[in-house]
This record gives C-alpha cells, structure tokens and sequence, in this order.
C-alpha cells in the first residue's frame, strides 16, 4: 500500500561561505526559512522544520505558500532527492517527481530521443515509452519538429513535449511542481485534462502550485507551508481562504464546483482541525496546525 509518513522532519542548509558573521541569533525573512547557526557555529537555512504529514492512497494534496516557503524543499524531501537533516521520512511505494519538466532532456538530440530519456528519468523501461511514443507524439503536437533536435524548439514547444511524456507514465505515488505556463491557453486546456487522467491513475499526489484553478482541479485537501513549517491543513477551500482571504476562497470553491461537482464543493466546518485533517486522509500533528481563525499571516515564531 503506498503512503508517506514524516515525523518532525527538518532540512537545512548550511552556507559555508556566508557573510553574516555578525549573526547572533535566528532571522526570519519575507520569504524563505529561517536563517541562523548551528551548533558548529556555521550559517544554515531552515528551509523544513518539524514536517508532520501522513498520506495514504487516495490523497490529493496541494501546497500553498509564498516563494521560498519550502514547497518545492518538501517535495524534493519526499522524492529522496534530500534526505531529513532532522526527524524522518517514509515513503512506500514508485515515486514519479516532476519537478522540473526540463529534467532529463538533451538539447542535442532529437524530441523522439528525447521521449525516450525523459521516460527512463521518470522510471519507465525503454520498451514502455515506445510503445508510447505515437500518442505523446499526437498529444504534442509538434509534427516534424520530433525529428529535430532539442535546441531548435522554443521553450513552449519543450513544455509541449515535456507534458507529454509526463502524463503518459503510471506512478503510484506523484510529486508535482507546477511550472507549465510557458504554452498557449488551447494547449494548456487540453493538458489540464490529461493532467487530470493522469492524476486519478496515482495513488497519491502532492502539487506545489500557485494556480487555484490547478488546485481546485486536481486536489482535495492542502497544507499552506509557511516559512518551512506547516501552518494549515484542511479542505483546500479552506487553506486558499486562510492564505489569500475570502475572495479567493470563494473563488476556489467556484472552481472545486466546476471541475469536481456540487458535491466536492460542500465543506463541513470543522471544531477540530486535526480531526477534520484526518477525516480526509490528511493527519498532522497538533503543533503543525493553528486552531481556526489563527492569524493567517504567520509569525516570527514559526520559523
């Protein structure tokens, strides 16, 4: 059964060759986690920081917060691209990251070669990608420009091609960042789609995005990262409401209306956070949520 479990996981990064020398004690910026030393007396960035999160097949989790917050940390954390500096992370089953869609592709080769490079970076077999290969070809749309190399095409063409290897493959479990938006709005519709399809074939999904539209279509719950920590979890309605405030809350629960139906829309008010975030697969521990009707706008203490 597929799942992900991490306990009061951290990461850090140290900065060796950092200037503040002068630093005596934590600094919280606008964006970023917290910056300050070490034991060994050397600058780190606290870009996680007590990461409690347990996910089951099933789950359709997206993340909001502001640049730098740690979404993209946190994702990489769960591909076991970074490991925890503190705490732990368990993660059961084939993980398919897509992070960067340029990942993995050679400017020097052809678009077909490349299907095939950018299938073996995702962990799909050679054999499985060409078997594939007349469908992401349709789906792109890029004609003989396949026979070219990489280098010719403009960066929409390389979306183009990289969404079409992406949302060809079966992950169990698919960690997704958004960076999509260089293509033209037909194109962009009809990835909406395929992303949908492709997302209903994972057991479990964790998107990092700054598009509600995107969230409303492809996820059920969020957590809003602030500062490296989890400040909120719940119905994603509800997390968009709490960063942005009402306007774009109600916006998100016109869209859930549109993609999901009626049904997907109705959010029960929760008097217990942790037992709501459970309710829907999403548990947490007490610490990483504020009770409800928290200051939305975090503090120079969650860092």
């Amino acid at each position: 059964m597929v799942s992900i479990d991490t306990h009061h996981a951290c990461v850090d990064f140290p900065i060796f060759d950092a200037k503040t020398r002068s630093l005596k004690k934590a600094f919280l910026g606008a964006a970023g986690g917290a910056i300050g030393r070490n034991t060994d007396n050397v600058v780190v960035v606290e870009a996680l920081k007590d990461v409690n999160l347990h996910l089951r097949e099933g789950d359709r989790v997206g993340l909001v917060g502001h640049n730098g917050a740690g979404k993209s940390t946190l994702l990489r954390l769960l591909s076991g691209i970074y490991e925890p500096t503190r705490g732990s992370a368990s993660v059961r089953g084939r993980v398919a990251p897509v992070f960067d869609l340029g990942v993995g592709m050679d400017p020097e080769i052809s678009g077909y070669e490349n299907i095939i490079i950018r299938g073996l970076f995702l962990g799909q077999t050679r054999r499985s990608m060409k078997r594939k290969m007349d469908e992401i070809a349709e789906f792109s749309e890029l004609g003989e420009y396949l026979n070219m190399p990489l280098r010719t095409y403009s960066t929409g063409m390389r979306v183009r091609l990289a969404l079409g290897v992406v949302t060809s493959i079966e992950p169990e479990i698919l960690l997704l960042d958004e960076g999509i938006g260089a293509v033209d709005a037909a194109f962009m519709a009809k990835a909406r789609v395929r992303l949908q399809e492709m997302v209903k074939r994972s057991g479990i999904l964790v998107f990092a995005s700054h598009s509600n539209d995107f969230l409303a279509q492809l996820c059920n719950t969020a957590v809003w990262i602030n500062h490296g920590e989890v400040h909120r979890t719940g119905l994603v309605d509800e997390v968009v409401e709490a960063y942005e405030g009402p306007e774009a809350g109600a916006h998100m629960r016109r869209m859930v209306r549109q993609f999901q139906g009626e049904d997907a829309a109705v959010s029960v008010a929760p008097e217990d956070e942790e037992a709501h975030a459970r309710a829907l697969g999403l548990a947490i521990d007490d610490a990483a949520s504020p009770a409800p009707g928290a200051d939305a706008s975090g503090s120079g203490d969650e860092a």
